[in-house]
């Protein structure tokens, strides 16, 4: 086991190098042959560059050994035919197609898990940091991150929907980008560029990982479900969502100043 561990490790290490590597040569070329200066602080840079090394390694590791086996396996639970039935039926018969209602706990899962990991998302914090810095304060940040928190909630329990009844994806894609066109059109103009940047950041290190877990799983384990078809589209959802929910966050709080100050016109007079 540790052989395996050990091997797994250096070949996830390889892996990583390899991978950064187009990234240091086109720096390099720009530095060298372009800018044509000596790369100051080369020590810091490279210790900088082994500390990157090291920890994409980990997280990629942590990814295979716990994210998605956890994920798969949550996933597998849930559809069981013995959970979903109480315990009834341990297998379903070729052909039957389970009731969509029968994955309420899939769907109240589905709720707290795209909640959660979207709040936890390292770069919805800092762009919550930066918004609520450069706009001295008007942007709450933890208002802001509960509001792309609920957007990413709602859009993966409507995927997970979308996968248990098995319905094509492109119709809630179309359906939803309409909705945002018009949304963005009523919406306050500073909150669109901020509004979309939420949907981009939403979707990274935390959530990507578990969300294709949770979708390749749960599509495996439902009857007449392909995963290929039906296993992806979660990210979608959960990088589309937010985007609404940031810019109704900002139309409300925008009528609700604009009543308070018709209140207080009213009360004056």
């Amino acid at each position: 086991m540790n052989n395996e561990f050990l091997n797994s490790s250096l070949a996830i290490l390889w892996g990583t190098f390899t991978d950064i590597l187009p990234i240091l040569l086109v720096l390099g070329f720009f530095q060298i042959f372009v800018i044509r200066r000596e790369i100051p602080y080369i020590k810091d840079i490279c210790m900088g560059l082994v500390l990157v090394l090291i920890g994409l390694s980990i997280f990629i590791l942590g990814l295979e050994r716990c994210v998605f086996p956890v994920g798969a396996q949550m996933a597998d639970q849930l559809a069981a035919p013995n959970f979903l039935t109480d315990g009834k039926i341990d297998v379903f018969e070729a052909g039957h197609k389970p009731a969509p209602s029968l994955y309420y706990w899939t769907y109240i899962f589905a709720f707290m898990i795209g909640f959660s990991t979207a709040l936890a998302e390292p770069a919805l914090i800092a762009v919550a940091l930066k918004a609520n810095e450069i706009s001295t304060g008007a942007i709450s940040q933890w208002g802001l991150r509960i509001t792309v928190a609920l957007g990413g909630a709602i859009g993966v329990t409507l995927g997970v929907y979308r996968i248990i009844t098995g319905t094509p994806l492109y119709i809630y894609i179309a359906c939803a980008y309409v909705f945002l066109l018009i949304q963005t059109y009523f919406a306050p103009k500073y909150i669109v560029p901020l509004a979309f940047d939420s949907g981009g950041v939403t979707t990274s290190t935390v959530t990507v990982p578990l969300l294709a877990a949770l979708g390749i799983g749960l599509s495996s384990n439902i009857p007449g479900n392909s995963p290929i078809l039906d296993g992806f589209g979660l990210i979608a959802f959960a990088a589309l969502f937010p985007m609404m929910t940031t810019m109704a966050y900002a139309m409300i709080s925008q009528y609700l100043i604009k009543r308070k100050q018709v209140e207080e016109i009213d009360s004056n007079e």
